[in-house]
C-alpha cells in the first residue's frame, strides 16, 4: 500500500512521470506518505487523508511497479516499513517483505495462484464482474510482465524467502487462504 501511496502522491502533485526516476528519497519523502496506527491497524496516509480506493485504481496499478523499481522510492519506503513493524504484531504483504524488509520475521508465508487465477481476481477487483476471455488475457500479459519486471529488478527482486511456507491459493476462498495463513 506504501508503494501504491507514493504512486498516488505523486500523481497528485503533478511531478512528471518521465522525471520520477530523477527525484531523490528526501524528496520522495517530502510527499507526506505515512503510516499511523488507528487501534489493532495501520492507516496509510497522504498527509491527514487516509487513502482507501485510490490506492487501486487502473491508473496507479499500472504505475507503481515501475516506481517500486526505483532506488530512491525503495529507500524512501524502507523505514517507513520497518517502522510499522517496530509496533510489532504486523502482517505485511509486499513482494520483499521477508527477503528485504522483515528478513527476521517470525513467520513468513510466500502466497502464489496460478496467472489466470490472479488475473480473474485482479479484474474482478477492478470491475466487479467476471471477466470475458480478452479481458482475462489481456490482465495475464500484464500480470506476467509485472512479475517479470519485479524479479528480474536489481534491488529488493521480487523472491522466495528461503525460510517462507509456500501457500498456493489457487483453488482457495479468501476465508480459506487466511485460515491457512493463520494455521
Amino acid at each position: 500500500a506504501l508503494y501504491r501511496a507514493l504512486t498516488v502522491a505523486l500523481l497528485e502533485s503533478g511531478v512528471p512521470e518521465e522525471s520520477w526516476e530523477t527525484l531523490s528519497e528526501s524528496a520522495l519523502g517530502a510527499l507526506g506518505v505515512r503510516v499511523t496506527p488507528r487501534g489493532s491497524e495501520l492507516q496509510v496516509r497522504l498527509g491527514e487523508r487516509v487513502l482507501g480506493p485510490e490506492l487501486r485504481t487502473v491508473e496507479v496499478t499500472a504505475l507503481v511497479s515501475p516506481l517500486a523499481r526505483l532506488p530512491a522510492v525503495r529507500g524512501a519506503l524502507l523505514e517507513l516499513q520497518r517502522q510499522a513493524g517496530a509496533r510489532g504484531r504486523l502482517v505485511a504483504d509486499g513482494r520483499d517483505m521477508g527477503t528485504v524488509v522483515f528478513p527476521d520475521a517470525e513467520v513468513k508465508v510466500f502466497l502464489v495462484a496460478d496467472i489466470r487465477e490472479r488475473a480473474r481476481r485482479r479484474l474482478l477487483e477492478q470491475v466487479g464482474s467476471h471477466p470475458s476471455d480478452q479481458e482475462l488475457a489481456e490482465e495475464v500479459l500484464r500480470i506476467g510482465a509485472r512479475d517479470a519486471r519485479d524479479a528480474g529488478r536489481e534491488i529488493s527482486p521480487l523472491r522466495r524467502p528461503d525460510d517462507a511456507v509456500d501457500l498456493d491459493t489457487s483453488r482457495l476462498s479468501f476465508e480459506e487462504q487466511v485460515s491457512a495463513v493463520v494455521e
